[in-house]
């Protein structure tokens, strides 16, 4: 007999139920408080609309020296059934050490029976399995602090979007931004207009949270790389990540599809040396209007 997915359901809340319990802690297990009761609500009533995909954090000290592994989770409404997304992460990880990390945890994943709740079992496997990339990552490290003129690179992303106006939306951007050292800015609005800068990997790592699982309408429109042998930070265009939102006009019905005054916006663009990217977001050529 098929499973259904209100099955599948039922068995990912006993799952959390029991991370819960392995992870009593505040802090050890992050998971958006409308998440469960979402899927409660559809397990009362399944003629209605599919809950969002589960999703939720888990932060691990790993070794002796307690070093903190980070393993996201995010759910198909089919799991177990069909194999969950996961992704271990971690400060003390250079990208290819991490890029190395998934690729083994997703192999051992893939070795289990299918059907078969397996969240736990990639927990303990990141728990056992992490030293040894963390032992890889520092001695990379150390071994590059040793080299004359070591550069760093500043990374520079110009997001696009039709739209950003949902209230968690916006919350998600700016506390993934926070969490990854990024400075830049967030345009609410139509249209929305997402800037970071800051280290390659930790931007990377952004524009995957943000766009996943299914955020449509919105391209990454341009990236700069600026390379120098001192800080990053001396690179930075945004001293912070910044909450812009311009006088608007339009219709501010129940849709809030209202417009976003451009020419506040290509202000801010000139005053932060980048008034070149106007064109590059909009296909037009910005141009201020005289007062």
């Amino acid at each position: 007999m098929a499973v259904t997915v209100k099955e599948c359901l039922e068995l990912q809340l006993l799952e959390v139920e029991m991370l819960l319990s392995m992870f009593p802690k505040r802090g050890e297990f992050s998971l958006d408080a409308d998440a469960v009761p979402s899927i409660q609500r559809y397990l009362r009533n399944a003629d209605g609309a599919l809950p969002p995909q589960l999703e939720y954090r888990i932060a691990l000290d790993v070794g002796e020296a307690k070093v903190k592994v980070e393993l996201q989770v995010l759910l198909p409404h089919m799991y177990p059934q069909v194999a969950p997304q996961l992704f271990a992460r971690s400060d003390a990880l250079h990208r290819q050490q991490q890029l190395q990390l998934n690729t083994h945890l997703a192999s051992h994943i893939s070795s289990l029976d299918s059907g078969d709740l397996c969240v736990c079992e990639a927990v303990q496997w990141v728990k056992d399995n992490s030293l040894p990339f963390l032992e890889n990552s520092k001695a990379s490290s150390e071994c590059a602090s040793k080299e004359v003129g070591v550069k760093e690179m500043l990374h520079r992303m110009w997001i696009y979007s039709h739209h950003i106006y949902r209230q968690e939306l916006r919350k998600k951007i700016f506390d993934c931004a926070k969490k990854l050292n990024l400075t830049g800015f967030c345009l609410t609005g139509k249209p929305g207009v997402i800037c970071v800068e800051g280290l390659r990997e930790n931007c990377d790592e952004f524009w995957r949270v943000i766009r996943y699982p299914n955020w449509k309408h919105i391209s990454c429109k341009h990236v700069e790389n600026i390379e120098t042998e001192g800080s990053i930070d001396n690179l930075r265009l945004f001293h912070s990540f910044e909450d812009l939102q311009f006088q608007a006009h339009g219709d501010y019905g129940l849709r809030n599809d209202y417009h976003m005054d451009l020419g506040q916006f290509l202000e801010f663009l000139k005053q932060h040396q980048s008034g070149h990217i106007f064109q590059i977001l909009f296909g037009v050529e910005g141009k201020l209007s005289d007062n």
